[in-house]
């Protein structure tokens, strides 16, 4: 009985230091905002106290081991400053990922194997998002083209190496030190400074710029409505979460004796039963850093502020997700945007492949977490194939596409929660034993939809040949149009200043 209250209270007490730091941030941010805000004090003040608060409660919450945030965020940027633009974004991803990497193989199979307590792995996971994401946005705007680059590259681009103390602050201030969300260098710098509301707008002449500052907006009734998911969140997940634990799914009398509908109602009813520890996690953070006044993307049509710029999921939409793409990108939003940036949109073999396999090696290395991402891919191209070559055909009438929502949405619930079982159960052992229940029969029908089904080009491979075509084109025309092409990037660049909320929104839906 002592073993056991000694291991129940080693599991616990990571867990209450995690929300207790986490409700000391929120205080904290209310804080920052109302005592040092950059109307009131200078930006350097602004990152010394962010980054003295975020080192102090990752100190209390993980001890000594908050060592490792320093370390690795003070190696990249050493990697940044003598590795030069041309490279540093390899360095730094192949140096982050792979100090990730050893952390998380120390703490999986030398202290806690399958225990699924707040660990030091878990800061260093956004950290190493934001030192990859950084160094990438270094190199597209001090090495790379502007012709080069997507729109959204060029709006992320940054045009100058940051200090030492921006860098740190940006990586560890008490904002986003514990559960994140990541954000871009650029939107952290413009809080920091309070360029947040500023907005450029060019003259008539298309040449002259006047500033105008915009109302700022109070954050309080966003982070009271996060509040309250991320207390109705904790309510499902300590009541609920229990009583339906995913586990059950392999028990051996639950295998024999349950019917087919059973099994598939079951299942769906206990992966949903799992996330609400996630959206009270990830809701927590967005509610500290809105409260601290970051988030801030614009007004709605009808005029209401928008604290969503580094959300990280949208509930409603995950839930009642049509398609398995429509859930992953409404699922750990910054994530996602993440891969897609320093993965998706930087290789041209096989990008989904990889891009699910960078997001297996990130999540750690237990084999339950390869499962799921392999099986994962196998569930994007073979959705897509389905969506590509039939979603046309139940367009109209509305009772028509009515029905096909009603298909889509069970079979993308079912394929979820058949695809993270793994994730959940984290073990090699237990995974093969459900899916083995269930006799891998949506890996076979995923294999034979891709043999049967015409693969049709996807707009991404179209658009890549024509990005490709154009880039030829203007460098061939580089040396008679060098005039006419400064002028076009000079005009080019206010236009992208007048359109940055707009483009940020157009990403986040890419």
């Amino acid at each position: 009985v002592a073993t056991d209250c000694l291991a129940s209270h080693q599991i616990l007490q990571p867990l209450v230091n995690f929300v207790v730091c986490q409700l000391f941030a929120l205080l904290a941010a209310i804080w920052f905002r109302t005592y040092l805000h950059s109307s009131k004090t200078s930006s350097f003040i602004r990152h010394v106290v962010a980054t003295l608060l975020g080192l102090y409660l990752a100190l209390f919450c993980f001890g000594w081991y908050a060592l490792h945030f320093l370390v690795q965020s003070g190696i990249s940027y050493c990697i940044m400053i003598i590795i030069g633009v041309e490279n540093m974004h390899n360095y730094c991803f192949v140096f982050a990922l792979g100090y990730l990497t050893v952390c998380q193989v120390t703490r999986v199979y030398i202290f806690d194997y399958g225990q699924y307590s707040a660990d030091f792995s878990g800061p260093m996971m956004i950290i190493t998002q934001k030192i990859t994401s950084l160094a990438c946005e270094i190199h597209d705007g001090m090495f790379r083209k502007d012709e080069e680059l997507t729109s959204s590259q060029r709006d992320l681009a940054v045009r100058r190496m940051p200090s030492l103390l921006e860098y740190l602050s940006y990586n560890c201030n008490f904002m986003g030190i514990l559960a994140g969300p990541l954000c871009s260098y650029k939107d952290y710098i413009t809080f920091i400074e309070g360029r947040s509301y500023h907005m450029t707008q060019s003259g008539e002449n298309g040449k002259e710029e006047t500033q105008y500052e915009r109302t700022e907006p109070s954050p309080n009734t966003a982070v009271i409505q996060k509040l309250l998911i991320c207390g109705l969140s904790l309510l499902f997940h300590l009541t609920i979460c229990t009583t339906l634990p995913v586990e059950y799914n392999i028990d051996e009398h639950f295998q024999a004796t349950a019917s087919w509908p059973t099994k598939i109602i079951y299942l769906y009813i206990s992966l949903l039963a799992a996330r609400p520890k996630y959206y009270f996690a990830w809701t927590l953070a967005d509610a500290i850093n809105n409260a601290a006044g970051f988030g801030f993307r614009g007004y709605d049509k009808n005029g209401a502020a928008r604290w969503d710029l580094i959300s990280n999921l949208r509930i409603q939409r995950i839930e009642m997700s049509t398609s398995f793409k429509m859930f992953l990108d409404n699922w750990n939003i910054q994530t996602a945007l993440w891969l897609k940036r320093v993965c998706y949109e930087r290789t041209s073999f096989s990008p989904t492949i990889q891009t699910f396999i960078l997001s297996a090696i990130w999540h750690g290395v237990y084999p339950g977490y390869y499962l799921t991402f392999l099986t994962g891919v196998l569930m994007t191209l073979a959705a897509r194939a389905m969506r590509n070559n039939f979603r046309h055909y139940f367009i109209e009438p509305s009772q028509l596409k009515l029905f096909y929502d009603i298909i889509t949405w069970i079979v993308t619930q079912v394929a979820i929660s058949y695809t993270v079982v793994p994730f959940v159960l984290l073990s090699i052992k237990p995974s093969f034993m459900f899916y083995s229940s269930w006799y891998y029969c949506l890996h076979i029908l995923g294999i034979l939809v891709l043999l049967l089904l015409p693969v049709k080009k996807t707009q991404r491979r179209k658009n890549t040949h024509e990005n490709i075509q154009l880039s030829q084109s203007k460098k061939f025309d580089e040396g008679e149009n060098s005039l006419g092409q400064n002028s076009f990037s000079t005009t080019n660049n206010v236009c992208n200043q007048n359109q940055e909320i707009a483009s940020r929104h157009s990403s986040l839906k890419q």
